[in-house]
């Protein structure tokens, strides 16, 4: 079975990164390394890292700083760099991977034809959680049948084979300015190198539903780098402005539900 690293970038995540790592650390497979890396945080996030290293020494939990610049795309990759397990997982400061995703995504790997995966997310911030991640599942099934050509990496639940990750990482974009979405960005460059892509419903992790809070304009903004990530590449396809279709969808009804369960909670 090959082996598993785990990359969270973090910036200013002292609010979710234990969640995170107590999470990654209870696995059913243990990871062959939990890097955190720290891109500048002002907050408590260092610190809780640090003081989770020292109630697990046996664990393979590592701290590393990317300090020459702001942004996931250089936080991601010092971490993708750093990592030595056969395949880099990558998820959020903000997720919670169920304890099986390290052993589901080590068996995903078994054939050397997948060289990326991605899987579905649980909100775990929203009611009828599981309900939620069965339409979750059902989406991104949907999604990868309609958009063949170029499949999608999402960055809160993803995985690359390390040897992909080399061959592709020095044409990955940049992106000083911001624009796009960077898992989308890999994704591009993972299938433009001839590489194969694959969903796999088994690698479940949970995040927080904490984007939908954005305003309508940010959120259309954040939206709208899917299709700036495909038109920075020249990829023309309407199949593959589905992801933000759907996002605009189902933005004011996660909103509306994220604020019921708040004035629930003032209620009560």
């Amino acid at each position: 079975m090959k082996t598993v690293s785990i990359v969270i970038p973090a910036y200013n995540e002292e609010d979710t990164i234990r969640t995170c790592l107590l999470a990654a650390l209870a696995q059913t497979v243990p990871a062959h390394e939990i890097i955190v890396v720290n891109n500048m945080s002002t907050d408590a996030t260092v610190d809780i890292v640090r003081e989770l290293q020292a109630a697990n020494p046996d664990a393979p939990l590592v701290l590393i700083e990317q300090s020459a610049a702001q942004g996931i795309t250089p936080t991601r990759n010092a971490g993708f760099d750093a990592a030595t397990g056969d395949v880099i997982g990558r998820i959020d400061s903000d997720s919670a991977i169920e304890p099986n995703w390290v052993e589901e995504v080590a068996k995903s790997y078994a054939d050397d034809s997948v060289a990326a995966t991605t899987g579905p997310v649980l909100y775990y911030d929203m009611p009828f959680r599981r309900f939620g991640l069965i339409a979750d599942d059902t989406l991104r099934r949907a999604m990868f049948k309609l958009t063949d050509d170029y499949q999608f990496l999402f960055g809160t639940n993803m995985a690359i084979r390390r040897d992909v990750w080399e061959a592709v990482r020095d044409e990955t974009c940049m992106d000083e300015e911001n624009l796009m979405h960077e898992d989308l960005d890999l994704a591009v460059h993972v299938n433009d190198a001839g590489y194969t892509i694959s969903y796999v419903p088994t690698m479940v992790a949970g995040m927080s539903a904490r984007r939908m809070d954005d305003s309508p304009t940010d959120f259309a903004a954040y939206a709208k780098r899917i299709e700036t990530t495909y038109n920075h590449h020249g990829v023309r396809s309407r199949a593959l402005m589905i992801p933000r279709w759907a996002y605009l969808a189902i933005y004011p009804l996660v909103k509306g539900m994220r604020w019921g369960v708040r004035a629930a909670n003032a209620v009560r």
